[in-house]
Formats: C-alpha cells, structure tokens, sequence
C-alpha cells in the first residue's frame, strides 16, 4: 500500500451506513405487516374494533419493556450481536404469526415480535454516535431512521398486498414465510460485516478513523458507563422530551394498525389498490425524514444555535402535520385522502431526526439508554392508543338496516380530530425541550 494510500481515509463508514440503513428498512416492512394481516384476522374472527386493536397493541407491552434494558445493554457490550440476534427474533416471530389459527399462540407470537424489535433504534442509535462525526450526525440519522425506516413500512403493505397476495396469489400466511426469510438472511450478512466500533473493525485505516472522531462529540463511545436514573430524572428536557415521544408515536400507531382498515372499509378500494394508498404517507414520512436532517444541520451550521434549531424544526412540523389531519376528514376523494395524509406524515416525520439528533445531544456515552427510555415513552402510547382509537371507532360506529340487510358505518373524522390535537401536543413539548443540557458530564 502507498502512503498515499494510507493517508486516504477508507469508506467502511459508508458500508456501515448502508447496513444500518437497511436494518431499518427491513424494520418497518416487518413491523407494517399488520396494515394488511390485521383486517384479515379480524374478518376470521370476527374481532370489534376495540379487540383487534388490543390484539395490535401487543407488540408494544413486550416492545416497552424491552427498551431500556436494551438501551443499558447496548451502551455497555455494543450493538453489533445484539441486533443479530434482534433481526433473527423478530423475522422468526413474524412467519410463525401466519402459520397458527390459535388465539392464544397469535397473541404470544406478538408479544415476542415487540421484544426482539424492541432495542433496535437504541442500539441504531449508538452506531451513528460511534462511526459518524458529529457535523453529519443528524442527516445521517434521518436517512437511517426516518427515510428508509418509513421506505420499509411504505414498501411493506405494497409488497405484501399487491405483489405477493395480489399478484403472486399467496395466502398471507404465505407472504410472511417469505419475509421473514428475508429478514434472517440479512442478518446472516449484517454478521458477517458490521463491527461495534472503527477500531474493531480491520479495514478502517488511521485517516477514516481520524475523521470519524473529528469535531465535537465526535469520540466513539467505547467506555461501559451506565445512566443514573435520578440524573435523567431531574432533566426538565427529558421530561418533556418523554412526553412529547408518547404523542409522537401514540398518533402514529395509526399509520401501523388502521390505515389499512382506513381505505379498505371507510373508502372501498379492493386490496390491490390499498397496498398503494396505505403507502403513501409512508413515502410522505421517508422524504420528510431526508428534509428535516438536512434542514437540522443546515439551521445549526448557519445559527450556531443547537437548541433552537432542533426545536424550531420539530414544532413547526407537528403544527403543520396537525393542519394537515384536520383537513383529511373534508377529503370527499379518498385518493385526495391519501395525498393530504401523505402531506401530513411528510411534516410530522421531518422531526424524526431532530428526535435522534437530540438523543446523542442529550445523551453523550448514553446516547443509546437516552433513546430506549424516548422509546419507551413512545410505546407506551402504543399500548395505550389502539385501545383508545378503537373505542373512538366503536363509539361512532352505527348499524342501519336496509333492503340488502345490515350495513355497519364508522364515522372515522373524530378519530382525525383525536390525532390533530395529538399532533399540536407534541409540537408544543419541542418548545420547552432544551437539547444543549447534556446528561452525560463529560460533554
């Protein structure tokens, strides 16, 4: 090798880039399943509303519990065996879901695809802090997290509903085996090259990791210090920061669990055609994930001004994403539906990164355990919000008799309602969360 050669830094960071990216990707296009295979079980069995959203809200009681200890585990022994294995539990746990018609074993096999998913973005999380500097940070994260994490879930009631029910004519059951074959492929691959640190792995050179460490916060983590609780206790920020998580995400269970049913019972269109339709906010939240990292960075560069930059960015997309919901219901066209959610998921999802920007922030050497307990937060208001959402639903829901016989009718616009003033909640918790209050000491 020349020195000149040697004085080049090598790109591993890019492959690395690109692996973490598509753990993301293969995430969401898990996770998103359940826009398809949830009105399917709940035609089987006959489920109200208010049950197939309970059913749906398992994932998220293993998911919230799993958070934290992933977070804590992550910070001290690294991300690398961890999301292995992560990948190969849920991608199991996903095929076996299709492959048993016993209640009791549906709701396990749930339970267990919320655990292994769990620590994903915790640990996600730790591998920007550790293989990125910090001036490209948060548009990095907003490609991994929100760009192709909102791609997969996207991607996910197309290529389930419309290329492998509707045009390969596989039975759903079907469909899964082949995803979840997918996901432990991958995993297979992301073994063999992702490593927790640059100094783990041999084919970065001195001039990548220099670089790497540029700038402030630059430092790969590589100490095993652990968060005291009281410390994150006592962050006015972090209080906030958990509460505007669980708004965030609470809303955005929508999007998982009844965007689907949305188009498939309240506007009519066959599978095919909602595979798309369900889609589109998803493509809406990926583009808005590349606008706000970038738009993030840009406004720190030019300002100087951290704090106000993450929370000028993540307010004015919730209040405008909040405008945006309210003017679904008006929508007569539920393709114009579809566009206007698009515009809604594009606003609010554009705060996706400033959300992990603002993690490493706050959190330092405990980036990862700062994003499990936002996690945390987060699926909390996935456990509490089907249900919610699903008595919203059942209570304007009426039975009318007619010359064909009963027709049931939902009046989804409260729900809409429900979601706006979600929405402006988790804007306005921005304004008070102060990004520059590190816990870590050493920042």
């Amino acid at each position: 090798m020349s020195t000149d050669d040697r004085m080049r830094p090598t790109n591993v960071r890019w492959g690395v880039f690109a692996m973490a990216c598509g753990m993301s990707f293969l995430l969401y296009l898990h996770r998103y399943t359940w826009n398809i295979i949830g009105p399917e079980l709940q035609e089987s069995y006959g489920f109200s509303n208010t049950q197939a959203g309970f059913l749906f809200s398992l994932f998220y009681y293993t998911y919230a519990a799993g958070q934290i200890p992933s977070g804590v585990i992550v910070d001290r022994f690294g991300p690398h065996r961890f999301l292995v294995a992560s990948v190969v539990g849920w991608s199991i746990s996903l095929a076996a879901l299709g492959q048993t018609g016993w209640l009791w074993l549906l709701g396990g096999w749930r339970l267990l695809f919320g655990a292994t998913q769990a620590g994903c973005y915790p640990a996600l999380t730790k591998v920007t802090r550790n293989w990125f500097p910090a001036a490209r940070r948060t548009v990095l994260q907003g490609w991994i997290a929100t760009t192709f994490g909102r791609s997969g879930g996207a991607l996910s009631p197309i290529l389930l509903g419309t290329v492998l029910m509707g045009w390969w004519g596989l039975s759903w059951q079907s469909a899964l085996l082949v995803l979840g074959g997918i996901g432990v492929v991958y995993a297979v691959v992301f073994a063999a090259f992702f490593r927790n640190t640059p100094e783990e792995h041999p084919g970065v050179n001195d001039a990548e990791r220099a670089l790497i460490e540029a700038g402030p916060r630059g430092r790969a983590s590589t100490d095993r210090a652990v968060l005291p609780a009281g410390r994150a206790l006592r962050s006015r920020s972090m209080r906030f920061f958990v509460l505007q998580q669980f708004l965030d995400a609470g809303s955005d269970v929508v999007f998982v669990a009844l965007i689907g049913t949305y188009f498939l019972r309240a506007r009519g269109f066959d599978i095919g055609q909602t595979g798309w339709l369900a889609s589109l906010p998803l493509w809406g939240g990926a583009l808005g994930g590349i606008a706000g990292g970038w738009l993030n960075d840009r406004l720190i560069a030019q300002t100087g001004n951290r704090r106000w930059s993450r929370s000028g960015v993540g307010f004015s997309g919730k209040v405008i994403g909040c405008v945006m919901l309210a003017l679904v219901v008006g929508q007569s066209s539920g393709v114009a539906a579809a566009w206007v959610l698009m515009v809604a998921k594009f606003f609010s999802d554009w705060s996706q990164p400033t959300v992990w920007g603002t993690c490493t922030d706050l959190g330092g050497r405990f980036s990862a355990t700062v994003f499990s307990i936002i996690n945390t937060a987060g699926t909390l208001g996935g456990v509490v919000m089907p249900i919610v959402f699903g008595l919203v639903l059942d209570a304007f829901t009426t039975e009318a008799t007619g010359p064909e016989g009963a027709a049931v009718t939902t009046d989804w616009g409260p729900l809409f309602f429900v979601l706006a003033a979600m929405y402006l909640g988790s804007g306005l918790c921005w304004l008070l969360i102060d990004c520059t209050q590190s816990l870590d000491p050493e920042e």
